[in-house]
């Protein structure tokens, strides 16, 4: 068995197995618990949609591609086909995109399975929330690539402690944006952490009935740091090429 096939094996089992994780720790024990109200159900299933997305789409091209400039070297064969270096970047930038949705699927399918009723979501403005998803998919795959060409093996723990995980712990995965209300400085200071918008965008066509930032800022924001980050990532993917 190929490298390529058990790392997409892999990232296969990581899109279904931890949006079930996420939901059943935090949506099934911790309420059954009376650790938590049965209403944060609602509020919660978002922002682990969210982050399940967010997650996969970065693992899911940030890791094949540090192994593969870094370790294997396979790399160099695809470089070699007859089509411009950035087309290469841009289908890892989809192939990530796509399991992030699927990821994202997966949690609505557990929350149905683990959940059962009472899980206060609807979808009122569809089209508003398929753009949503579409941009968080975006983001996770974009964020992933630049990720990938910008760390090397020996760093892949520091960038999971210094980067992904306060992204995740002050993303607004577990609570709205306005609960911070009571902390000003954290709340203007997480205004930089791209998650938050994904959070509070799900949030926002999910559960409606939370507080949630205004949705021109969410689709604003989501589209900046798109745009930002598939820049970012084709330029660093060029530079990685070359060299």
């Amino acid at each position: 068995m190929s490298l390529d096939t058990a790392l997409a094996r892999i990232a296969s089992l990581q899109t279904m197995l931890q949006p079930l994780l996420f939901v059943f720790v935090f949506g099934r024990v911790m309420i059954s618990s009376g650790m938590m109200a049965a209403s944060y159900k609602g509020m919660l299933l978002p922002g682990i949609m969210g982050l399940s997305m967010v997650m996969t789409g970065i693992q899911a091209v940030a890791m094949p591609l540090i192994t593969e400039f870094q370790f294997t070297r396979e790399i160099e064969d695809r470089l070699l086909a007859p089509m411009r270096i950035e087309w290469l970047a841009v289908e890892k930038i989809l192939a990530g995109m796509l399991q992030a949705l699927v990821s994202g699927a997966a949690v609505v399918v557990a929350a149905w399975l683990l959940l059962g009723t009472g899980v206060a979501v609807s979808m009122h403005e569809p089209v508003v929330f398929v753009v949503v998803v579409l941009l968080v998919a975006l983001f996770s795959a974009a964020g992933g690539l630049a990720l990938g060409c910008s760390v090397g093996q020996t760093q892949i723990g520091l960038m999971f402690s210094l980067v992904l995980a306060p992204m995740i712990f002050f993303g607004c995965v577990y609570y709205p944006w306005s609960a911070l209300s009571h902390f000003p400085v954290i709340q203007k200071l997480v205004l930089i952490n791209p998650l938050v918008y994904a959070s509070e965008g799900l949030r926002a066509t999910l559960a409606p009935q939370y507080g949630h930032m205004p949705m021109v800022v969410i689709l604003s924001a989501l589209a900046i740091i798109d745009i930002g980050l598939i820049v970012t990532g084709l330029n660093r993917f060029n530079r990685k090429a070359v060299s």
